[in-house]
């Protein structure tokens, strides 16, 4: 069982982490360098809410993976800093990843629906900088699993 919750948890982080690295570096910037605002925003207004079906299964996955894993191994007190540091940085991810999904999409949406072509363009571009923020921890979160260990 431990080694199905860790597989869990590692699919679901590689999912949310490398989705955000393929949106960021690969898909939002081919589609500014090939399609014009009134097609870009709806293609990424409609990525986005596919990927965000995916990030939800994700949080919920690394959450009941990540505390069963815990459990078994003595609670919180038994755990090294490195999984402190991890639980801690994974939820302000799961914060920003909230904001942006329950704050700034809907707005995101509405300006595509009602074809507020700069309005919608200005949230796209916060959703980019707080992916670039929640990318980033990312990054630190896979860097304390895997260093952590050994630090």
């Amino acid at each position: 069982m431990p080694a199905v919750l860790l597989f869990l948890h590692l699919a679901s982080a590689a999912f949310w982490v490398g989705g955000m690295a393929v949106m960021h570096f690969a898909v939002r910037p081919a589609a500014v360098a090939l399609l014009e605002p009134p097609l870009r925003l709806p293609l990424m207004g409609a990525a986005l809410g596919r990927f965000f079906v995916g990030v939800n299964v994700a949080i919920v996955l690394l959450l009941l993976s990540g505390f069963a894993m815990i459990a078994i191994s003595g609670g919180m007190g038994a755990m090294r800093w490195n999984v402190h540091a991890m639980l801690t940085v994974g939820l302000v991810m799961m914060a920003v990843y909230g904001h942006i999904r329950f704050g700034v999409y809907p707005k995101l949406k509405r300006a595509i629906t009602a074809r507020e072509w700069p309005v919608a363009a200005g949230r796209l571009n916060l959703i980019r900088k707080l992916v670039a923020l929640n990318l980033s921890f990312g990054v630190l979160v896979f860097a304390l699993a895997a260093l952590g260990r050994a630090i």
